[in-house]
């Protein structure tokens, strides 16, 4: 099953210290026919039968859990949101497992309006194999976002993990073992050869990471006339309006745009602000931002982890630079620090800042807060709405009904009202990606489950089949 050797850096040190065979062609293939035999036993099991088995699994996840937290650690250079990843797997399995017997519809028999002899009935069927393709922020949390309702669906399901990230399929393998799952869910290790190869043996793909590689995606998947759910980047704005409270803006705008070190497709990465309140706030951003502190040495300390993707370091210098270049300010931050052989950048405040920039235009994905000062509501909505993506949104007012009247407006799939970047938090929600921010159903709500399934209309005549003679023309 094997093909390449792909060797994998740890965040916090540079080094390589993990390697691992790429899954080839072949191997998919093998692995796809043996999900495949086993997913029609699984399909014909009743939705609770389904939820039942992995409740299994989510205790065995919590059997594992210090090995899988100890891995997603060594991938992602964090410790507390490694942990946090495996306690929100194991309670988004038990979440799905309570909810998802009452979101199917009830199957019943309809009269047909135009002739009652003729009844119908729908049957939802599953896709038999589903192709997950999840990227290198959160390992664990977007390799099973996708995967936990496609199995409770009845689906079979392969994830290609990222090449950056893969140490945690190991562990977690064992605990899929241990509930009896391994003939229906399995990772394949590889990069994007193995992730291209993946698309070409599943009947859906789920794929979440940047812009470019889901137009591939997409453009793969029609050639298939198969399905992909893409959920893509994003350049999400805050606004803050003037009667917003100063603290609640600082607070909600710095772990907007910092958590993870920013690595995340729904960070704050631009913030405008009402020009009567945006000295005071930029004085306090600046106090707030150089508080914050990384956790090295000592990753028990600070709130601030490592670049994961020593690619993406270079990435956020380039716009860094490019923006000073074109005139924008930094107030504190703005340069890629060595620490123990990873990358690392504080906070970084800037102004100045203008829409020709990169770093206004194009994703960042790290801790970068470009401040700008509006004069109108409409010059905020305007500024925000300026961008091709759309995945989610943020603003701040005095109350949740001012904040309402301008979320209202901003073309973004989630608009977080009176705090930033909630759908990191918050899963319940449906929600749509905008623009060039993704395409298909919400991952999110009853939506998350039933696009894993096919809709079959079963017609039947309860009359006398009509003869030819009715449509002759004479």
């Amino acid at each position: 099953m094997s093909g390449r050797m792909i060797e994998v850096a740890n965040p916090r040190t540079g080094a390589v210290d993990y390697r691992f065979d790429a899954v080839d062609e072949a191997g998919l293939s093998k692995l796809a026919a043996r999900l495949r035999a086993a997913q029609g036993q699984w399909a014909a099991r009743t939705i609770e039968d389904r939820c039942e088995a992995l409740l299994g699994w989510a205790d065995s996840i919590d059997r594992h859990k210090d090995a899988i937290a100890a891995a997603l650690e060594t991938d992602t250079g964090r410790r507390r949101i490694a942990r946090l990843e495996v306690e929100g797997a194991i309670a988004s399995i038990r979440g799905w497992a309570a909810g998802a017997p009452h979101l199917l519809p009830q199957p019943q028999w309809a009269e047909g309006r135009m002739n009652p002899a003729i009844r119908h009935q729908a049957q939802d069927v599953p896709y038999a194999l589903t192709g997950v393709i999840s990227p290198w922020n959160f390992p664990l949390t977007l390799s099973l976002i996708d995967t936990i309702p496609a199995l409770i669906a009845g689906s079979a399901v392969i994830v290609k993990p990222s090449e950056v990230t893969p140490r945690f399929a190991e562990p977690l393998g064992a605990a899929i073992a241990e509930a009896g799952l391994s003939d229906l869910l399995a990772f394949a290790p590889g990069d994007g050869a193995t992730g291209a190869a993946l698309v070409d043996q599943v009947d859906v793909v789920c794929f979440t990471g940047s812009v470019p590689t889901g137009k591939k995606v997409a453009v793969r998947a029609a050639g298939r006339l198969i399905p992909a759910f893409l959920e893509l980047g994003g350049k999400d704005p805050l606004i803050i309006l003037e009667s917003a409270d100063m603290d609640r803006a600082v607070t909600a705008a710095l772990r907007g745009s910092v958590l993870s070190t920013g690595q995340a497709c729904q960070s704050i990465e631009r913030i405008y602000v009402a020009r009567a309140i945006y000295p005071d706030f930029l004085d306090r951003l600046v106090t707030a931002a150089e508080a914050v502190r990384f956790n090295w040495p000592d990753i028990n300390s600070g709130e601030l982890g490592p670049m994961i993707f020593a690619r993406q370091a270079d990435i956020i210098a380039g716009q860094l630079e490019d923006a000073v270049a074109r005139g924008a300010k930094v107030l504190t931050g703005g340069k890629i620090d060595r620490h123990g052989g990873g990358y690392w950048i504080a906070p970084t405040v800037l102004t100045d800042v203008t829409h020709d920039m990169a770093i206004i235009r194009d994703e960042t994905f790290g801790p970068i807060l470009p401040v700008m000062a509006f004069d109108s509501v409409e010059e905020a909505v305007r500024l925000a709405n300026d961008t091709v993506y759309g995945l989610s949104a943020a603003v701040i007012a005095g109350t949740i009904e001012e904040a309402e009247g301008v979320g209202r407006q901003l073309d973004a799939g989630a608009v977080t009202l009176n705090d930033a970047a909630l759908t990191a938090l918050f899963h319940e929600a449906e929600k749509q990606s905008f623009k060039q921010s993704g395409l298909g159903p919400s991952r999110m709500g009853a939506a998350g489950l039933l696009r894993f399934y096919r809709r079959k209309a079963l017609i039947a005549q309860t009359g006398a089949p009509a003869p030819l003679s009715a449509f002759s023309e004479g």
